[in-house]
């Protein structure tokens, strides 16, 4: 057991994302981890990487969930750094509440950096369906999983 208090968001949307229960965009899917393409774009092409299991935090995903979501987070950053040119690549992850962790579902952001350098961390405008498919549809040839 662990000590970090996780936020209260039940049902899981990842998990909804995952079952088909919620419409998203899912990039690319393993069976232990999947991309994602948020609709919160903070940074072009921001994607996350999921475990396809749920598990709230670091804590709690085990050595083969780890080495699966690595392996996807160097993948996409490959595929955001040849489809956005950008000069960086952020990538980040938090846990529990006090890291403002807001869907208990263990994932790590990977986005390409804005003008200026950085991610936006101010309220984005929240994308449909269709364009974040767009997104998708630009980053699959470069996958290459």
């Amino acid at each position: 057991m662990n000590h970090l208090e996780v936020p209260a968001a039940y049902p899981c949307a990842f998990c909804d994302y995952l079952s088909g229960a919620r419409p998203f965009t899912v990039l690319h899917r393993e069976e232990l981890a999947a991309v994602l393409v948020t609709r919160e774009q903070r940074g072009p092409s921001h994607l996350l990487v999921i475990t396809t299991r749920h598990a709230p935090t670091v804590l709690d995903i085990n050595d083969m969930e780890s080495d699966a979501v690595m392996r996807l987070v160097r993948k996409v950053a490959h595929a955001i750094d040849q489809v956005e040119k950008r000069p960086g690549i952020s990538i980040w992850q938090n846990n529990g509440v006090d890291a403002h962790q807001a869907i208990p579902h263990f994932h790590i952001h990977v986005a390409g950096t804005i003008d200026g350098g950085g991610t936006e961390w101010d309220s984005v405008h929240e994308l449909s369906i269709e364009e974040t498919e767009a997104i998708a549809e630009r980053l699959r040839p470069e996958l290459q999983v």
